[in-house]
């Protein structure tokens, strides 16, 4: 079959799973949480004990990628199990379309109990659930505004405390506990822009993080990554991004950021900002001192971007650990499958960008942990390509529900289970549609086995980009074109059309005249 394999999908199957007492489902997912700081993928940043015990009791995937490296959209291929192009939700200035099929409908057919709280992003609302009591849009760090059921409210306190308190209620008051239930708590942190909690203020303070090999990438030979604005030293805005909102208003950005970075400040109490201010303040008056600029600013605004993501991380990674201390003592740990995920990759400074959007490792690939109580072995590394297409026949096969036959995503239980099917797919498809966008990161899609990357940025540019994983895993030199890769080439574009095809992209005819 070439390069690749398609994995069997069973479809026409149930789960023979099934048993007196269903298996609940708990799905926690942030946005915008990178792999790289996660310790049990990467011990350089941070240590995130509690996250780890999902893994360290399960399973940890370590090739986990997105369909479409954006919130939105990666969210509605998690709900439908399916590309962007086919549930319809390409890019964040279209509307989610909630009369489709998604997993929380099928099981709510099923009998399950269904709720999600926290972050949701999809425009339209909720449906398929029992329970929703939803951010709005983005949401807010600090006394953010919900939607319960409908009801907008505001709720005094920080978001993911917030997110989590609300997810326990739920478990304990509000579900009926005579049904299995599936739960997605999803937490707006460690999105942009990385307001820590108050008690988490100065927790990096005394690191120093080292800049990235590629913080000073110069782009050669790839001009999509050239004209983007995802650049910490070009795009992140003082005043929004890095909290330099002086009392002296003296700092400027010259952005249409600074405005919302200043507003953002007055959504806390005084209570949180006599903490705030006792934190930043020697900040802004250091910096206002320093007038620093070139070099030594973009340094500067780096270790600021990781201290106060970092301080973000905390925050989710205690509360999930408040979370899985619930259901140990609610004795529910030994029957719920719990999922830990993020929306999407992101970069630490990488090519010296913050950010996602592109099929570059950072932002394609995506942190993927499960704890699956009839796991074969606990602490196992799965290895095969996985996507978050697949999360929802996971679930459905999971509760013993027929797996639809227009889901484009394959049951990740057999590799919980320890098996090792020798069918498993060998390539993953990928396609961004966001431009013109934030970020000015172009359209593109692509195609990713276990060693090479091919990618075809499309629209307003015709530009190919060729990687070796293997030998170039930063993703710095782009082969494509050069001498000696014509085979490889060809087969990886025979393998994009092949995916093309089969996910039903009509995309393929742009390509099948190159």
């Amino acid at each position: 079959m070439g390069i690749t394999a398609v994995a069997a999908t069973s479809h026409a199957s149930t789960n023979k799973e099934a048993t007196k007492k269903p298996m609940n489902i708990l799905f926690i997912m942030s946005d915008d949480h990178s792999f790289q700081t996660i310790s049990a993928y990467d011990h350089r940043f941070i240590e995130t004990p509690n996250i780890d015990r999902i893994g360290n009791d399960g399973a940890v995937f370590t090739n986990s990628f997105v369909a479409n490296s954006i919130s939105g959209p990666s969210r509605a291929c998690m709900l439908t199990g399916k590309h962007s192009h086919k549930n319809g939700f390409i890019d964040n200035a279209h509307k989610f379309d909630g009369s489709q099929q998604t997993f929380p409908k099928l099981l709510q057919k099923a009998g399950y109990q269904t709720a999600v709280v926290g972050k949701w992003h999809l425009t339209s609302n909720p449906t398929g659930f029992d329970y929703w009591n939803i951010l709005i849009g983005q949401g807010d760090y600090y006394n953010p505004h919900f939607i319960d059921n409908g009801v907008k409210k505001q709720i005094h306190g920080y978001a993911t405390n917030i997110v989590t308190d609300l997810a326990i209620d739920w478990l304990g008051e509000k579900r009926d506990k005579s049904k299995p239930f599936c739960l997605l708590l999803h937490h707006k942190a460690p999105h942009r822009t990385w307001m820590p909690d108050t008690c988490d203020l100065g927790a990096f303070d005394d690191v120093k993080f080292p800049l990235p090999e590629n913080f000073y990438d110069k782009y050669l030979g790839r001009v999509a990554a050239s004209e983007q604005e995802m650049s910490i030293f070009k795009d992140m805005d003082i005043v929004y991004d890095l909290k330099m909102a002086d009392k002296e208003n003296e700092i400027h950005s010259n952005t249409s950021l600074e405005g919302w970075g200043r507003a953002l400040y007055s959504n806390l109490d005084s209570a949180q900002k006599a903490k705030w201010d006792a934190y930043y303040e020697p900040i802004i008056k250091d910096f206002k001192a320093r007038k620093l600029s070139g070099k030594e600013l973009a340094e500067w605004k780096y270790q600021r971007y990781m201290h106060d993501y970092l301080s973000v991380i905390r925050s989710v990674d205690r509360n999930i650990g408040r979370m899985l201390d619930y259901l140990k003592k609610e004795g529910l740990l030994d029957n719920t499958l719990i999922v830990y995920t993020s929306d999407q990759g992101f970069y630490m400074g990488e090519h010296g960008w913050f950010d996602k959007r592109f099929m570059y490792e950072e932002s394609f690939r995506t942190p993927l942990l499960m704890r699956y109580p009839s796991a074969a072995r606990k602490g196992a590394k799965i290895p095969q390509l996985v996507q978050n297409i697949d999360y929802a026949p996971t679930f459905l096969e999971l509760a013993g529900v027929k797996i639809p036959q227009d889901i484009q995503g394959v049951s990740l239980l057999p590799l919980l289970k320890g098996e090792k099917p020798k069918n498993w797919r060998k390539s993953l498809y990928y396609h961004f549609y966001e431009y013109p966008g934030e970020h000015a990161v172009k359209r593109h899609y692509g195609v990713r086995t276990e060693r090479y990357k091919l990618i075809h940025f499309y629209n307003d540019i015709d530009k190919w980009e060729l990687y070796d994983l293997k030998n170039d895993p930063h993703e710095m030199v782009n082969l494509y074109g050069t001498k000696g890769v014509e085979k490889i080439t060809a087969l990886l574009k025979k393998e994009l059309v092949k995916l093309q095809i089969q996910y039903d992209d009509p995309i393929e005819s742009l390509l099948i005249k190159k």
